[in-house]
């Protein structure tokens, strides 16, 4: 049984900086596609980031290129997201998923496995 648990939500002012990390247990972490999401109030889960089984490649929504990271290590079996330069429209309920039949994915529907969430808010 596959198990994903986000952890590094929080309330911070514009402008400022947050680092989600996603543990992952229960499969070879280091074949997984894993991507992040997010689900502000009323809207659709919407793609953020995604991070290849290997790292070598990375994937962004284009309202988080130049200030969101993926990143993975897969001695820790985490995989983390560096949110700097947050804005008010960056708040949201953020997933971590994963997935192990491709490279890298991007679309909600690609993954089978999910985090339950962690929130983010951000102030003006």
């Amino acid at each position: 049984q596959v198990q994903l648990v986000e952890s590094g939500g929080g309330l911070v002012q514009a402008g400022g900086s947050l680092r989600l990390s996603c543990a992952a247990s229960g499969r070879a972490f280091s074949s997984a596609a894993m991507g992040w999401f997010r689900q502000a109030p009323g809207k659709e889960r919407d793609f953020v980031a995604a991070i290849s089984w290997s790292g070598s490649t990375t994937r962004y929504a284009d309202s988080v290129k130049g200030r969101f990271t993926i990143s993975r290590d897969n001695a820790k079996n985490t995989v983390y997201l560096q949110m700097n330069s947050l804005k008010p429209e960056d708040t949201a309920v953020y997933y971590c998923a994963g997935e192990w039949t491709r490279e890298i994915a991007t679309m909600a529907n690609e993954y089978d496995y999910w985090g339950q969430g962690t929130q983010v808010t951000v102030s003006s």
